[in-house]
């Protein structure tokens, strides 16, 4: 199962899911949704404006956990 670390990852940067928000220009809802790992089909677009405004790799902010 793929699963989304976000959580962990904005804490461990001291960035709230609103501060995330209005750096990726997404609405705070979706981010919400990745934040709280809610999302059934990830949204590449979405995964890259998190990555470039975290500066960050993307396995930074997901990670596959065997069921």
């Amino acid at each position: 199962m793929v699963r989304l670390t976000i959580d962990k990852y904005l804490d461990k940067c001291g960035i709230t899911r609103y501060e995330l928000a209005k750096r990726t220009e997404v609405k705070f809802q979706t981010i919400d949704r990745y934040y709280k790992n809610r999302v059934v089909r990830y949204d590449s677009y979405i995964l890259d404006r998190i990555c470039q405004a975290l500066e960050c790799d993307i396995g930074d902010i997901i990670e596959y956990v065997e069921d």
